[in-house]
């Protein structure tokens, strides 16, 4: 995916303060052997950008006075309350070098598993990202999750899913964590009446 940055002479809050008058976002690229580098970027360009996954999750090429170079972005800041990107991060990219990445999980075949069709469960994606390593060829845009074959009473486990070829995921001293969980509809409803059932009990009975 590529975006187009501009370099920018001046720091400082002022001096971004001006810039995002003009409908500029100032941001950073750092990282490698080289010094940060301060740019700037069309607002608007910048913003319907960031509603797309893969920009989040890809290796982007940044183009920069007709140069292009890998990045990846590593930092969004928003304005409170308008619709505003305030800064944003940009980490360059070695070829050579291992990079850890958030990736999206994309769940398909719930409509079809058993737990659905057959038993009426409900699916709870309790993961809907996943952290990796791996080099930046082998970074995957995404990690297909199927989950035709789940059942009643089951949950899917990292080690349930297959990863691409070199990537590996950092789960941070989980050993399996889990990624979806199967809920039958009665358990919801139980849950769900039990705070009102004690909301409704006389004060001093048990």
């Amino acid at each position: 995916m590529k975006f187009v940055a501009f370099e920018r002479a001046k720091n400082g809050t002022g001096a971004s303060r001006r810039l995002r008058i003009t409908g500029r976002t100032p941001g950073i690229v750092y990282g490698g052997n080289t010094e940060p580098l301060l740019i700037e970027l069309d607002h608007n360009a910048l913003w319907y950008t960031l509603k797309k996954e893969a920009f989040h999750a890809t290796i982007l090429d940044m183009e920069i006075s007709g140069k292009e170079s890998k990045v990846l972005l590593r930092d969004v800041q928003y304005h409170p309350y308008k619709q505003q990107v305030m800064h944003v991060d940009f980490q360059r990219v070695d070829a050579s070098t291992k990079l850890t990445m958030k990736v999206p999980l994309h769940f398909s075949g719930q409509e079809t598993s058993p737990a659905v069709k057959a038993d009426g469960c409900l699916i709870n994606l309790v993961i809907t990202e996943l952290e990796v390593s791996c080099l930046p060829s082998q970074l995957p845009e995404f990690i297909a999750v199927d989950l035709s074959n789940l059942k009643k009473g089951t949950s899917l486990h990292l080690e349930d899913i297959k990863l691409p070829e070199g990537v590996t995921a950092v789960t941070h001293g989980k050993k399996n964590p889990v990624l979806v969980s199967v809920v039958s509809v009665a358990a919801e409803v139980e849950a769900a009446a039990a705070p009102v059932a004690d909301a409704k009990k006389p004060e001093g009975k048990k």
